[in-house]
Formats: C-alpha cells, structure tokens, sequence
C-alpha cells in the first residue's frame, strides 16, 4: 500500500524483488535531475531502463521541480542524452504545470508578473495566458518611480538567476492586492551543481517573497498534488498502478505520498540511505511521507532485475 512507512520504508530491493514490483505497475513517474541524469550527463543504464519500460507497454512520465526550460527543450535534452522515445506529452515540468493552471483552474483575468527565466516565459506564452514582457538590459528604475502594469492580476515566481531588489519590490507592489494570485513554481530550496557548489531554488525566491507581503503561496510543483493531476487527466492514470521515482525526499518522496502512489528513491541524487532512515525512525509523524516505500542504488538496478531468471 502506497505510502505505508511504518511497514515498509526503506526496503532496499534488488533483482526479483524490482521485478515483481515493476510487474504489478503500469506507469511509472521519474524525476528528472539526479535520477535519469545529472547536468548534462545520463544516468549509466537510464536510456535503456526509460525504453524497457515503454516497451514492456508502461506508461512512462517525466516530472520535474526544473522549470529553467520549456518541453520542447526538455526533449531536445532527452534526445542529446541518448533517450531516442521521449516525447513531450510524456514531460511534466512545473513551468509547464504553473501555465495550465493559470489558464485551465485560476482562468487568470488580466496578465501574470513573473520572476523566472525563459522556461517559464515560454509556457506561458504556448498556454495562451498574457504576461507582463521581461525588460531587457539592465534598469535604472527603482521602486520609487518605475510602471507597475494595472493588468496584473496574478504573480508567479520560479528560479531565476536575473533576480533582484527591484522584481522583489514590484512583486510586493502586485501582492498587495488581495485579489491577485501568488503561486510559486516549486519548493526546492538550492540546487546542486558541479564542484561542491549550489545555487539557491525557486523556494527560497519565493520565501522572500512571503516574509515581505506576510502571503503563502500556492506550490504548483512536487510536492503538490497538481502535476499528477495533470498527469491523472490526460492519461487515466490510476495511483494505485503508479510508482514514483525521485532523488529528493522532502520533494519527490512526499509526493508520491501525497498523491497516494509508492515511491522509491534512487541513490543517484541529493538524499541518501542515512536521511532516509532518519525520517522513518522518527518520532515526528510529518516526517513519515518522507520515507520512500523502496531504495535502490540506481535505475539501472532495473536492467540487472529483467537479466535474472
């Protein structure tokens, strides 16, 4: 049963255990980053795992928290890392998930301010939903005296590597209005990169953001239950019949748990087996949708289960 911690967290499996697993799903959802790649570098074995499961009939899903590019770029990304199947209705990311909500649940009136980068732009701009257009070089406005747009009726903040003090201030400016919508891409506080190095997430854009206008946004992304929504929409997909597979416990584990799916987590990425086991051996019950129902080392374990007979 999807989410039963207590009973199962953490079970490490391997060979006929993923198996039969796998034998008992029909969908499978993957993370992106440190799942099936990492940068601009595939997973060993996760090209071959992605088309073993597309030709065992599963339905075969891509969502991810990176909303720095937009599907059409996803698959090109796909393509360049050696997944020759992938196609993008089968991508799920949360720029793109942030525009079909705008457009199809908020049925946002009027044009949405946006901090992010070309990823969100993009979405937006293929949905149909009108934004306030990116100004280009640098200003010398200030909060002071610069235009706010009197069409703005919703804000939505992503990562974004352009961000400053003034996009902070006009964003304030907008929230004011208790009508306008405040929605954030993701949660994900840093990301990592090569080197050691990290770069803060949309959710610590979105943080500042909150303490400013005392506001919480609404999270499109993982954990929130919306991109399986989508998912479930489009594809009749059953949570009972769907396994998710993240690298994050506090983003991708939860929802899966969230949205009632099992989940696994892959030691390729940001979390690990002590941080696991951690959560499930504590006392506190939030803490408990963070254990993944199963472990492996990597996906690549899937190509090792269907070699054994």
């Amino acid at each position: 049963m999807a989410g039963a911690a207590s009973s199962k967290g953490c079970q490490k499996i391997s060979g006929s255990q993923i198996r039969d697993l796998l034998d008992a799903k029909r969908f499978v959802l993957f993370d992106c980053d440190g799942v099936i790649w990492n940068g601009e570098t595939a997973v060993p074995g996760a090209p071959e795992v992605v088309s073993l499961l597309k030709q065992q009939g599963k339905g075969v899903f891509f969502v991810t928290n990176n909303c720095t590019r937009p599907r059409e770029n996803y698959v090109q990304k796909f393509s360049r890392l050696g997944f020759s199947d992938v196609v993008q209705e089968e991508i799920f990311s949360s720029a793109y998930c942030s525009a079909v909500y705008l457009r199809d649940v908020a049925k946002v009136q009027g044009k949405v301010f946006v901090i992010g980068g070309n990823g969100v732009y993009k979405e937006l701009q293929d949905a149909g939903v009108p934004f306030v257009e990116e100004e280009a070089g640098v200003s010398e406005e200030s909060i002071y005296d610069c235009p706010l747009d009197s069409e703005v009726r919703a804000v939505l903040v992503g990562y974004d590597e352009k961000f400053n003090f003034l996009k902070l201030a006009k964003a304030c400016c907008y929230l004011r209005n208790a009508d306008c919508l405040f929605l954030a891409t993701d949660p994900d506080p840093w990301h990592p990169l090569r080197g050691g190095r990290v770069t803060p997430g949309s959710g610590s854009l979105t943080a500042a953001l909150e303490t400013a206008t005392d506001r919480k946004a609404t999270v499109i992304g993982k954990p929130s239950r919306f991109m399986f929504e989508c998912i479930a929409s489009q594809f009749g997909v059953d949570p009972a019949l769907a396994l998710m597979i993240g690298d994050r416990l506090e983003t991708d584990i939860l929802f899966g748990a969230n949205c009632g799916l099992d989940t696994m987590l892959t030691l390729t990425g940001v979390s690990g087996m002590d941080e696991a086991e951690g959560y499930k051996d504590s006392d506190a019950l939030e803490k408990k949708d963070f254990v993944p129902d199963y472990v492996v080392d990597t996906i690549a374990d899937f190509l090792d289960a269907q070699e054994e007979d």
